[in-house]
């Protein structure tokens, strides 16, 4: 559920937007964890798609003002798109529209998703680049946060976030509904992959209740074990045959 402060803000948000794009905006729609029940306060993004009939230049300056208390309240810029582009670009981000489809609140207009056809066929291709590219930042991030306690924990706890998205695309590959929440999603691909659930649980609960290792060694056997679950996942994926 959207927590009452937040509801607030979107309320006031929406009614801002209303009249500033008047009979131009079709769709206000959050989705991502906040629409699934599954964000962490302080840490979850509250992300919004807004669907015009049109774009321009002049559109997207009005909307300043709006979204002047909306990103001082630390949330993220939403997307802007046609109507027509929604239809469109189904097939050129499977991923993110998937995930905006199976976790989403209308807060205004039709739903934009309605009479959206989702394809497959590109799924795969994209599941395989994003998880590469992640697993590659991975890597590279974990150099300096590796002689950090702090550092590497929230590096764990925020890649995961990131990762559990997109085990969505896994899931689906495979033939199976994902469930909404990241860390459901998470135990489903480790059961279907027949992964090592233990760190991605212990990472979980670092990211729900703060419980950190106690060491420095610790934190690194721990991101260890979790890297190559992340491997083995990219290594299912590639495999995949659709």
């Amino acid at each position: 559920m959207v927590k009452t402060r937040v509801k607030e803000a979107l309320d006031g948000l929406v009614t801002d937007l209303r009249a500033t794009h008047g009979d131009n905006l079709a769709s206000v729609v959050l989705y991502g964890s906040a629409a699934a029940g599954d964000q962490v306060e302080l840490r979850s993004d509250y992300n919004l798609l807004i669907a015009l009939n049109r774009i321009t230049p002049e559109d997207l300056r009005q909307a300043q003002a709006p979204m002047r208390e909306w990103r001082r309240l630390g949330h993220p810029l939403p997307v802007y798109f046609t109507v027509e582009e929604l239809s469109d670009a189904a097939d050129v981000f499977p991923i993110e529209f998937h995930q905006m489809a199976n976790a989403r609140i209308v807060l205004f207009g039709r739903d934009p998703f309605e009479f959206v056809e989702l394809s497959d066929v590109h799924l795969r291709h994209q599941a395989e680049y994003e998880l590469r590219s992640k697993l590659i930042q991975l890597r590279r991030l974990y150099i300096p946060a590796s002689v950090s306690l702090d550092k590497l924990c929230d590096l764990m706890t925020d890649s995961l976030a990131s990762f559990a998205s997109l085990f969505r695309a896994v899931l689906m590959l495979h033939g199976e509904e994902p469930p909404v929440a990241k860390h459901d999603t998470v135990r489903a691909t480790a059961r279907l992959l027949k992964l090592d659930p233990e760190p991605f649980e212990k990472i979980f609960a670092m990211r729900a209740r703060n419980e950190r290792p106690a060491t420095d060694d610790e934190a690194n056997e721990l991101f260890g074990a979790y890297l190559l679950q992340i491997e083995q996942v990219v290594e299912a994926v590639d495999e995949t045959k659709i």
